[in-house]
């Protein structure tokens, strides 16, 4: 979390917090980016819960708060079914509870989700301080499409949930808003590019409201060039845009891919007429080889 000059005005104020679970943005990078309603609630909350007591530490040190004798929990993806309890515990007796993620908008990619839900099962009021969100300034500033979006949040790690995940989110008509890690970020890319095309429009978004923010604009198939044998660092955040439309009917591809075949080899022509086309690499494959299989007959 970045500090700049002037940060640290001590403007929190103690309010009355009703009793209840409070979700509390906080920032992504830049400490000045938390809002005044959000320095009230960590400045009355009686009980305070946070995904790394560490940064929650350092947010308050800098505008100013004071934890006291307040209890600071952690509640993080590793110990939920140890930490719920305790905090539900806290709630049943009528307390007010403020939690916050390590940065950004809590149950955003974030374990917070689980506590919700066991809060509300239990009948406890929950309720929210809106704020910075790192989906949604990556979408604000892409240039994609913003009326209707969808944020798939990370990637599955294994290789055949990951690819069902991306054929599954393929299709749908929506600018998509994908987190995933720095150093998987141009394989994910080379899958994207692999079973959608190269032509979809996306912006990478690196390290935002950071000193070293970073915003590349192009297709998936520029981005993935771009960052051949590039180390980035910091978060990421991928926007994607909505699928092409169709620019080819079934026998406009046919023709270009048998006028391909008559010059290429399978795999090379399907490459080159799905390049041209704008469509996925794969599919354009799959033809390719009915109409090779078709003319062999």
């Amino acid at each position: 979390m970045d500090r700049e000059p002037g940060e640290g005005m001590g403007v929190a104020r103690r309010v009355a917090l009703a009793p209840g679970l409070w979700f509390v943005a906080t920032p992504i990078g830049a400490a000045r980016d938390i809002t005044l309603r959000a320095l009230d609630i960590l400045a009355s909350a009686e009980v305070l819960v946070a995904e790394d007591t560490r940064t929650l530490r350092h947010l308050m040190e800098i505008h100013g708060l004071k934890l006291g004798d307040r209890p600071l929990i952690a509640y993080h993806d590793h110990n939920g079914a140890e930490a719920r309890p305790r905090i539900l515990r806290h709630l049943t007796e009528g307390r007010s509870v403020a939690y916050c993620s390590e940065a950004g908008t809590p149950v955003v990619a974030d374990p917070g989700y689980q506590l919700a839900r066991a809060a509300i099962a239990a009948g406890h009021p929950v309720n929210a301080a809106p704020g910075p969100s790192a989906a949604i300034m990556a979408l604000s500033i892409s240039g994609l499409p913003s009326d209707r979006f969808l944020f798939v949040g990370f990637p599955p790690a294994q290789a055949g949930a990951r690819t069902r995940w991306i054929e599954e989110i393929g299709n749908i008509p929506a600018t998509l808003i994908v987190y995933e890690s720095p150093r998987r970020v141009h394989r994910l890319l080379g899958e994207f590019c692999e079973h959608w095309g190269e032509m979809r429009e996306a912006a990478l978004c690196r390290e935002l409201t950071k000193r070293f923010e970073e915003v590349r604009r192009g297709t998936l198939g520029s981005l993935r060039d771009a960052l051949e044998g590039d180390s980035l660092k910091g978060e990421v955040v991928l926007v994607i845009g909505r699928p092409l439309e169709i620019v080819a009917d079934a026998a406009d591809l046919d023709a270009a891919l048998l006028d391909a075949l008559g010059r290429m080899r399978v795999k090379d022509a399907a490459s080159h007429v799905a390049e041209a086309l704008g469509l996925a690499r794969r599919d354009v494959y799959q033809r390719a080889l009915a109409l090779k299989e078709g003319s062999e007959e």
